[in-house]
């Protein structure tokens, strides 16, 4: 691992609210009425200023083409029947047209692709890789491409729809059974009731289509993902799977010997066509992707997928979606992810702790049983599917996340996410139609409050944030940016919390301490993640950290990284260091010996 460069940062932007300043908000609002983000609003101050957050990547959410209820007809493109779709914007993750973007992101949709490239232009410009969402699990129920590339064809183009199941269809179906959409439930109506001609209750389908969640259902139900359709990737509806598999010994090889292993092998249809899309954007200049519930995909696409991506780019940036610990090896090693979500055990562990029912104690055992991968699981505590810190639903205060978010950039050499307006303490509490507040929505137009005081008009300068709001974003800045310089975060960890724990008097399961090494950089980091008690006590730096860092007994000078207010003196006395640490609420230290 190279210890001379930072971490990674990923700003996930949802590509059509960013540059939105129509703040009327109105519940299941069109597109005039409460307005829509551009591409074009990314403009190079945009750029700068979110590069100068202290991001390395830019995940832009929603481009590919996805179903949406607005006329663009005059384009080419065919109307969505608000039947099978999620809220009026629709959702990213059903995908229409996959060798096209959104036309609701372009100032002049027939020229939308050649807009994008302009984007993809202007973030490299300012040095930013660009990363986009494929979703292989699953598309929209009505895909239609527009500009497919010679020789492609449309999703289930050539599939035999008198069969459930065939190896080289791309979907599965229900033989001689019309797709019904679901029973509305919950009080719930599309468009929020609006009378329009497509509001039927009808959708032709003909056989019906498995839903992407995996229903089989020719009536799929209310919460299943009734807008998508299961993509088939050669696994039969027994659980056969009609392709190869790879040898046990391929948990050790590199992405040359992967691609080497499928280069002469026949794959389902499914797989060729997903490796295209992808191999299409990376000449677009994409950097990379964010693959969407990658675990309810084979494992063996995956290493089929990123060993052709790899071939291309090496430095591709491929991130994935996935929930279940017990898989997470086998889709690092197999399946040749770069990065997992560690939501099940970092983010989880964190809301606990930031709710006020979990323990600090808990996150070394855990941090200990990922050694072997810290460095594939991407750190978070929010994205698009997670609630708003500053939501009422998850702690109501953005301030409370700010011990965690230390510990979620600093514990690991793991890239670091966020989600745009989540360093101005944005609390999703807009009612946008589909869904339920606390989240921002994905599903409608819609304004995100906060974050537009930070637009500014598109001055992008915060010009209209609170003063709460402004030091939430300082913050933030201050940490991410030492995060993608320091050498030590891409280096060596070990905690000392269970020492501290058992030696160190006012020390409890509301702080957490760690240390973090390279050649070039010693660093000593601590939080308090309590809201209302200050903490004060004497730190201890173990002999085998203190003989590891080849310190004399002495006293050593120690710079405080963040805020640089709070300089402190290391004694190391018969071996061991001791240092006197004092805590506000909610208050992190990063420490740096200085030799």
């Amino acid at each position: 691992m190279n210890e001379k460069k930072g971490k990674k940062v990923v700003y996930q932007v949802f590509t059509r609210l960013f540059g939105n300043t129509n703040n009327t908000n109105k519940p299941w609002g069109t597109i005039e009425e409460n307005g829509v983000g551009k591409f074009a609003d990314f403009t190079d101050k945009a750029l700068r200023e979110i590069r100068d957050l202290g991001v390395t990547h830019i995940w832009y959410t929603g481009i590919p083409h996805h179903a949406v209820i607005h006329d663009y007809t005059a384009y080419g493109i065919s109307n969505d029947d608000p039947d099978v779709v999620k809220g009026r914007a629709g959702s990213p993750y059903a995908v229409k047209d996959y060798y096209n973007v959104n036309p609701d992101l372009a100032e002049d949709p027939a020229n939308r692709l050649k807009e994008f490239k302009e984007l993809i232009a202007r973030s490299h410009n300012n040095n930013l890789k660009v990363i986009i969402d494929i979703v292989p699990n699953h598309i929209a129920r009505k895909y239609e491409g527009t500009v497919n590339p010679p020789g492609v064809e449309d999703f289930g183009a050539n599939d035999d729809t008198t069969v459930v199941y065939h190896k080289d269809n791309n979907f599965y179906y229900n033989p001689n059974e019309e797709f019904k959409v679901p029973e509305w439930q919950e009080g719930y109506l599309p468009l929020g009731g609006e009378i329009i001609d497509l509001v039927d209750g009808k959708f032709r389908e003909i056989p019906a289509k498995w839903t992407g969640n995996g229903s089989s259902l020719s009536q799929p139900n209310f919460n299943d993902w009734y807008e998508t359709v299961k993509i088939n990737y050669g696994v039969s509806p027994d659980g056969r799977k009609d392709f190869d598999e790879l040898p046990n010994d391929f948990n050790d090889k590199d992405y040359k010997s992967h691609f080497e292993f499928w280069k002469d092998k026949e794959v389902p249809n499914s797989w060729k066509k997903f490796r295209d899309i992808a191999l299409y954007w990376l000449d677009l200049g994409v950097d990379g992707f964010r693959y969407d519930m990658a675990e309810m995909v084979p494992v063996e696409f995956w290493s089929y997928m990123n060993s052709s991506i790899k071939m291309k780019n090496p430095n591709a940036f491929l991130m994935a979606e996935v929930y279940n610990p017990s898989i997470y090896r086998p889709y690092i090693k197999l399946g040749k992810m770069d990065y997992l979500y560690d939501k099940v055990e970092m983010y989880d562990s964190l809301k606990h702790i930031m709710k006020g029912y979990g323990w600090t104690d808990h996150i070394p055992y855990m941090q200990e049983g990922m050694m072997d991968i810290e460095h594939h699981m991407l750190h978070f505590l929010e994205n698009h599917d997670e609630q708003r810190i500053a939501s009422p639903e998850f702690v109501g205060k953005a301030e409370i996340g700010k011990p965690a978010m230390v510990v979620s950039a600093t514990i690991s050499t793991s890239p670091t996410m966020i989600y745009f307006g989540q360093e101005v303490g944005e609390p999703g509490a807009e009612n946008a139609g589909f869904g339920n507040p606390s989240r921002t929505s994905i599903f409608d137009y819609i304004g995100v409050p906060h974050h537009q005081r930070w637009v500014n008009n598109k001055k992008f300068d915060g010009g209209q944030l609170s003063e709460t709001e402004a030091e939430l974003r300082d913050f933030y800045k201050r940490l991410l940016n030492f995060t993608v310089k320091s050498p030590a975060l891409m280096g060596e960890y070990r905690e000392i919390h269970r020492f501290n724990r058992e030696h160190t008097k006012n020390y409890n399961h509301r702080v957490l301490s760690y240390v973090r090494w390279s050649a070039d950089e010693k660093l000593i980091v601590v939080s308090n993640f309590d809201v209302n008690d200050s903490f004060s006590f004497e730190l201890k730096v173990p002999n085998e950290i203190v003989a590891e860092w080849k310190l004399k007994n002495e006293s050593y000078q120690l710079s405080e990284e963040l805020y640089h207010k709070k300089n402190q003196t290391l004694k190391v006395e018969e071996g061991m260091g001791r240092l006197n640490v004092e805590l506000e609420p909610l208050e992190s230290v990063i420490y740096k010996v200085k030799e």
